[in-house]
C-alpha cells in the first residue's frame, strides 16, 4: 500500500463522457452535507453517510436534510447511506466530516474498507486529551493512505444557496491536492492548495476560539473598535501558537487563516459564535449548546489550547481569559482587560524580535 495511486483504483465512473470522481462524505452535519452537494453539482458521483438509516431515507426521498439544512433542497443526484462499507469500499476521496471527539473511532471503522482512497479531513478541531490535530488521526489509524485537511471560511449555508467561496486543501500529496481541486472546484467555489497541512489545520481549528470571544463580545454591544482589535489580537494569538508548533506564519494571512478567523467570527450563522452570544447573555455552557443542538469546537479547542500554550510557553492571554469566564466563572469583562495587557508588544507579531511578554 505505500506506493498508492488514485491510478490503482478501478475504472471510475463515466458521466456525459467525463471522468467522474467517486467521492463520499462521512457525516451529515452542516458542512459535509455542503460539500456532498458541491461535489455532487461539480459532476462527482457522490455519497453521504449518517449513521441514522431513517435521517438517510428521508434525505433520499426529499432531498433535504431537514436538521441541519431544512431551508435547502439538495441535487437530487446526492445520495445518503448509513452503510458505512458501501460508502466508503472503491471510492476515490473520503472527506471526514465528523466531530473531533468521534473522528478516531469512525477512522477505525472504515480502515477494513479502505484501499487506495484518498482521506482528507474537514473537520475543524483538536481531539482532546491527546491533542492530535486531525491530519495526526490519519496517519495514526490509516499510516499508508494518502491524506489531506480541507479548511477556510466555509459558512455551509452560504455555500447550499450558491454564493461564491474559496477554501484550501493541504496536503504533502501534489495528487490529493489536484484531485480535491477536481471534485470540488468550480466556477462559485474556488480551491486554493497548500502543503502546510498543520498551518491550515490551525487556523481551522483555532478561530472557533475567537468566534466564542466574539459572540460574546457581540452580547455584550461592544463596538467595531473593540471588534477589530478582538480580530487583530487573535490572528496574533493563532500565528504565534501555531509557529511554535511549526506552521509556516504566512499560511495565516491566507484564507484558512485570517480568511476563516474574519467569516467565523462576524457570522451568526457561526455555531461557535452562537454559543459565545448565548454565554453573554448569561446562559450557561449547558444551555448554549442544548440550544445549538449541534457541536461547537470551540469549547473543547478553548480548553485544549490554553493547558498546551501554557506547557509550550506561549503567550495567549484572549484564549487564558475565556477559559476563565467559562470554566472558573471570571466575569466576561477579563476578557477585554487581557487585550490591554502588555501595550509594548509589536502590533504585528514577528516584526520586532525577541518578544516574550
Amino acid at each position: 500500500m505505500s506506493d498508492l495511486k488514485f491510478s490503482d483504483l478501478v475504472e471510475p465512473v463515466v458521466v456525459n463522457q467525463k471522468t467522474a470522481l467517486r467521492v463520499t462524505v462521512l457525516g451529515g452535519g452542516s458542512f459535509g452535507t455542503a460539500m456532498a452537494n458541491t461535489a455532487v453539482r461539480n459532476g462527482c458521483e457522490t455519497m453521504i453517510w449518517i449513521r441514522d438509516e431513517a435521517i438517510a431515507a428521508d434525505i433520499n426521498a426529499t432531498h433535504i436534510n431537514k436538521r441541519y439544512l431544512p431551508d435547502f433542497m439538495l441535487e437530487a443526484g446526492l445520495q445518503a447511506t448509513s452503510d458505512l462499507e458501501k460508502a466508503v469500499r472503491d471510492r476515490d476521496i473520503i472527506f471526514v466530516a465528523i466531530p473531533s471527539h468521534s473522528f478516531r473511532s469512525v477512522l477505525e471503522q472504515i480502515k477494513p474498507f479502505i484501499s487506495a482512497q484518498a482521506v482528507v479531513s474537514l473537520t475543524k478541531g483538536i481531539e482532546a486529551k491527546t491533542f492530535s490535530f486531525m491530519s495526526d488521526i490519519i496517519r495514526e489509524v490509516l499510516p499508508e493512505v494518502p491524506y489531506g485537511v480541507l479548511s477556510g471560511p466555509n459558512l455551509a449555508k452560504e455555500i447550499v444557496a450558491g454564493q461564491p467561496a474559496g477554501t484550501v486543501i493541504a496536503s504533502e500529496s501534489e495528487l490529493v491536492r489536484y484531485a480535491v481541486q477536481q471534485a470540488l472546484h468550480s466556477a462559485l467555489f474556488r480551491v486554493f492548495a497548500s502543503d502546510d497541512v498543520h498551518g491550515v489545520e490551525l487556523g481551522g481549528a483555532l478561530k472557533n476560539i475567537y468566534a466564542v470571544a466574539m459572540g460574546m463580545a457581540a452580547a455584550y454591544k461592544v463596538g467595531e473598535n473593540t471588534k477589530s482589535m478582538i480580530l487583530t489580537r487573535a490572528l496574533a494569538e493563532m500565528s504565534r501558537f501555531a509557529v511554535k508548533l511549526g506552521a509556516n506564519p504566512l499560511t495565516f494571512l491566507g484564507l484558512s487563516g485570517v480568511g476563516d478567523l474574519f467569516a467565523t467570527c462576524n457570522s451568526p450563522l457561526s455555531r461557535n459564535y452562537q454559543v459565545g452570544f448565548a454565554l453573554g447573555s448569561g446562559k450557561s455552557l449547558e444551555q448554549a449548546t442544548t440550544e445549538l443542538g449541534q457541536t461547537a469546537e470551540g469549547i473543547n479547542t478553548i480548553v485544549q489550547v490554553k493547558a498546551r500554550s501554557e506547557e509550550l510557553d506561549v503567550y495567549m492571554p484572549i484564549t487564558s481569559a475565556l477559559y476563565d469566564v467559562i470554566f472558573e466563572s471570571a466575569p466576561p469583562l477579563s476578557i477585554a482587560l487581557s487585550l490591554m495587557k502588555n501595550g509594548h508588544r509589536s502590533d504585528v507579531e514577528f516584526v520586532l524580535p525577541h518578544q516574550h511578554v
